[in-house]
């Protein structure tokens, strides 16, 4: 199974917003979902944006792969620098004489 990292839609015609979901990657757009993870409205001005940092950085230890959109967003909000900064090995210390 693979897991996907996406968005939903929801809200009026012409007024969309966003969720942010972890899904199968074979459900549908608006179909089945595992987890809720943050929510996205592109029409506010600043752009509204609040995703559960930790829950993210789970899944993404766990495998799952965000759509180019979602990545963006993790991107920008930070979370993909954190999440490479923890996969990345602690540097090694040389011993000096």
């Amino acid at each position: 199974m693979s897991v996907r990292i996406r968005l939903t839609r929801v809200g009026r015609k012409k007024d969309p917003s966003y969720r942010v979901v972890v899904a199968d990657s074979r459900s549908a757009r608006d179909g089945r979902f595992i987890e809720i993870l943050g929510y996205y409205h592109p029409l506010t001005n600043p752009v509204d944006v609040k995703v559960d940092k930790d829950r993210v950085l789970k899944w993404l230890k766990d495998g799952a792969v965000p759509s180019d959109t979602v990545r963006s967003i993790l991107r920008k909000e930070g979370i993909l620098k954190e999440f490479h900064l923890l996969r990345k090995p602690a540097p090694k210390v040389a011993k000096s004489a």
